[in-house]
This record gives structure tokens, C-alpha cells and sequence, in this order.
């Protein structure tokens, strides 16, 4: 509690008993959450006390809403490549000093992550963010938790959640555009392994962005291999030995991009003369280390956490939203296309 005595310009819990019309200790039970108060009478001194400037703690503000002012973060990525956006962008949007974030990393362990979600209902989050490495549809918590949760750039198995992922189609529709607009035609498409989900859904946006531009893939359908450099070089060196003509390449990460990248400058192709190159996902460690720099899609991950926690923050004050929803990617052009 701030002093209960005037120093300087201190309000005293008298002036607020006064200017509330209630006794000093009134004010005492209802800031401190102790009592048997109407709950009119509680928010005519909170009232009271926000008017004159009445420093109130945290620990009292938590009891008179029933609220701790806490989210839980539970991710399965221990990389942290794509949950430290996320959780920034989350952060920026729940407010700096209002509300504390706990992070816990469930390591892709169904039991370690059972065991963190009881850790963090212990706790009395108000709500839970999940995110993680991969967007692949994976299990709900169930729907009898008693907080809202949002899944962020982490698909839910469970049609009824509210899961936000960033937009893949769109975000590949603007790299084959970006190709095209360089007057490549011929574009190859090296990704990761069909497995995943993203995989799967990025070579069928190219596939349907060339198609409405009257154009097919090199080759008729992608490269698929490991999300690496190495093979982004190796996917490189079995395009040029089909013997097939290219002049652009998509790539399915940044990764195998700068691995392509590699590959293409040893053997004395010209980027972006010869090869225009585009990566995915802006990573600029990978992105900006590449010679020459990668344009790329960059997937947002900051704005997808602001906008989680927004729309956890609507779920807490009792606005749920349900299904699957977008944030739109954006392009990040440099010099390996233009």
C-alpha cells in the first residue's frame, strides 16, 4: 500500500475514505481484497482512490479483480527461432509492466507440456499463448481449461480453438508475383520435406500462383529435402544437372536458400543476373549473411503475438473469438532478385 500518512504530495487513505464516503478501514478491506464489501462499495473506493492518485499495489489490484495479470507462453520450440518474436510482439501488446509473461518450454513432450499447464493453471494465469517451431496441426489442451487460449503461429487439432497463423498462400503468392514482375519465368521451387504441413501448402500456393500467370513449374513439382543449407546445396546441384532450363528459384526457407545460393555462385551463376533467389521467412541472421543478401517472406511473427495477445486479452474480458485467422506476410526485397 502506498503511506498511509501525508509526505509531500502522498494521498493518505483518508482523503480517500473521505472522498469515497466510507471509513479508513473500509478502504484498507476493499484495496487489499479483504472483507465481506459490496461490490459496489469495493469500486466506489478503487474510484476513489484512481481519482486522487491513490498508489495502489499490484497485489491488491489482483484481488479486487479476481485477476492475477499473468499469461502463461507455452511453446515446443527450444530454439527459440520462432517463439522470442512471437512472445515480443505478445508482450508489446499486453502492455509493458501490466501484465507479467511466464514462459515455459514443453520441449515437444505431451507430458512436460501437461505438467507446465497445470504449473501455469497453479498460478492463476488469466490466459495461455501457444506457440512453437512448426505450424503442423497439433493437440489441443481441451476445451475444459478455465482460461482462454490462443494458439499462435501453432495450429490446434481442435476446429472449435482459436488458433492465428500468418498467411502462407498469400505470403508465396507475393514471392512468385515478385519473380514474375523480374521477368522470370522459369522458376524452380527447393523446400523442405513434404511431411510438414508447410511444405505441402507454400509448393501448392507457387504451383497456383504460376498457373494463374500462365506459368508451371520447373520441373512440374518442388525439390523437397531437409530445412538446411546443405540441402539447399545439394537441391541446387540436381537442378542444374536436369538440364532444365531456370531463371528464378523460390525457396521454402531462408536456409536452403543461402544453401542454393552457394551452389549457384560456384558454379558461376550470376545472382540475381543469371538466378533471381527468393527465400522464406526473413530470418536475418540467414537472410543478410547470404551473398548476395535474400529478399524474402517475412512471416511477421511480432505482429502474430501482438495480435494474439490482443484477442486473448478480448477472450479474458469475456469477448472469445474461434477458428483459424491470418496475419498477412510481407516482402522483403534485396539483392538476390533485383
Amino acid at each position: 500500500m502506498a503511506q498511509r500518512k501525508r509526505r509531500g504530495n502522498v494521498v493518505t487513505v483518508n482523503e480517500v475514505a473521505a472522498l469515497a464516503g466510507v471509513s479508513p478501514g473500509t478502504v484498507s478491506k476493499a484495496l487489499n481484497g479483504r472483507g465481506q464489501l459490496r461490490p459496489e462499495t469495493r469500486k466506489r473506493v478503487v474510484a476513489a482512490a484512481e481519482q486522487l492518485g491513490f498508489q495502489v499495489n499490484m497485489l491488491a489490484r489482483n484481488l479486487l479483480e479476481g485477476r492475477t495479470y499473468t499469461v502463461g507462453v507455452l511453446t515446443t520450440d527450444s530454439f527459440g527461432r520462432f517463439t522470442i518474436p512471437v512472445m515480443l510482439g505478445a508482450e508489446d501488446a499486453l502492455g509493458a509492466g501490466q501484465i507479467s509473461v511466464l514462459l515455459c518450454d514443453g520441449r515437444g513432450d505431451r507430458i512436460r507440456e501437461q505438467h507446465y499447464v497445470r504449473t501455469l493453471l497453479a498460478r492463476r494465469v488469466d490466459g495461455v499463448i501457444v506457440t512453437g517451431r512448426t505450424y503442423d496441426p497439433r493437440p489441443s489442451l481441451g476445451a475444459d481449461l478455465p482460461v482462454p487460449v490462443v494458439y499462435a503461429r501453432a495450429r490446434s487439432d481442435r476446429p472449435e480453438d482459436l488458433s492465428l497463423m500468418h498467411d502462407d498462400a498469400q505470403g508465396v503468392a507475393l514471392a512468385i508475383a515478385h519473380l514474375l514482375a523480374t521477368g522470370r519465368r522459369r522458376i524452380a521451387h527447393i523446400t523442405g520435406p513434404d511431411r510438414h504441413l508447410a511444405t505441402r501448402e507454400r509448393a501448392a500456393a507457387a504451383i497456383s500462383a504460376l498457373a494463374a500467370a500462365g506459368e508451371t513449374l520447373v520441373l512440374g513439382e518442388p525439390l523437397t529435402g531437409d530445412w538446411s543449407e546443405r540441402w539447399g546445396r545439394e537441391a541446387a546441384t540436381i537442378l542444374m544437372r536436369t538440364g532444365e532450363e531456370f531463371n528464378g528459384i523460390f525457396c521454402g526457407s531462408d536456409q536452403i536458400a543461402r544453401g542454393v545460393a552457394d551452389t549457384l555462385r560456384a558454379a558461376d551463376r550470376a545472382i540475381p543476373g543469371d538466378v533471381a533467389l527468393v527465400g522464406y521467412d526473413n530470418w536475418e541472421p540467414m537472410a543478410l549473411g547470404a551473398q548476395p543478401p535474400l529478399t524474402s517472406i517475412d512471416m511477421r511473427l511480432e505482429e502474430v503475438g501482438r495480435v494474439a495477445a490482443g484477442l486473448l486479452l478480448a477472450a479474458i474480458a469475456g469477448e472469445p473469438a474461434r477458428g483459424t485467422r491470418t496475419v498477412p506476410c510481407r516482402l522483403v526485397v534485396r539483392q538476390s532478385s533485383c
